[in-house]
Formats: structure tokens, sequence, C-alpha cells
């Protein structure tokens, strides 16, 4: 029996990281939350992190800041950014590196479904 893809949400704004968190589990997936991309980065999910969904901009490292430090480390875990302030600038920077979606809070259910399918279908640790 396989396990159900870990999906790991990474936002300072807890009622964000619940409600993001509730729906990855209504999908079937297995879910875990972190404050700041520090915390995730000093945890043990990150090895079993088959998604991230990380705020843009959050206290500490940003998600973009995120990202950078993850492909610079050899890191492929696909992204998916979430942000209240949907800058053509960093759409296009998290886009060049890789990004699975970029996507506006409050963000649509079902756009979110197809950019974690999209990121799973990519991810080495499904």
């Amino acid at each position: 029996m396989s396990r159900a893809p870990t999906i790991t949400i990474i936002d300072d704004d807890e009622s964000v990281r619940v409600a993001t968190e509730s729906l990855v589990r209504s999908l079937g997936f297995g879910a875990r939350s972190f404050a700041s991309a520090e915390d995730f980065l000093g945890s043990t999910e990150r090895s079993r992190t088959a998604c991230v969904i990380t705020d843009v901009q959050m206290p500490g490292m940003s998600g973009v800041e995120l990202q950078s430090r993850l492909r610079a480390e050899g890191d492929p875990v696909p992204l998916i950014f979430i942000t209240a302030f949907p800058e053509d600038r960093i759409r296009r920077q998290v886009d060049a590196a890789g990004a699975y979606g970029f996507l506006a809070k409050p963000f649509d259910g079902n756009e979110m479904i197809d950019c974690i399918d999209r990121a799973l279908q990519a991810s080495p640790r499904r």
C-alpha cells in the first residue's frame, strides 16, 4: 500500500494555513503546515514533502528566497506560490525557476487543485 503524498503549506497567516491544509486533506493527501520558511527548512518534513505551497511575502525568509535556497541546494521539490500581492515581476521570477502555480489570495480551490495535480506529476517524492 502506497502512502499519500505529503504537501507542505507555509504561510505566516494561520487562517490561510488552516484553510489550505483542509483543502489538501480533503483531496486525500497528507498535509503539514509551517508559519515560516525557516521552520520548514529546519524540520524533518522537508525530505518527505512532495510539494510546497508557500506564501510569497512572509517575515524572515520570503517564498521566493525559499525557492532560491531549495534550488541552490539541489532540492527539486515543486513549489506553488500564493500571495495577496500578485506582482508580475515576482510571477515571472518564480515561473522562471519552475513554479507550478502563482495564485492570488483568496485563490479558487479548483485552480489550486490543478496546480497540485501538475506539481505532483513532476514531483520526485510522490
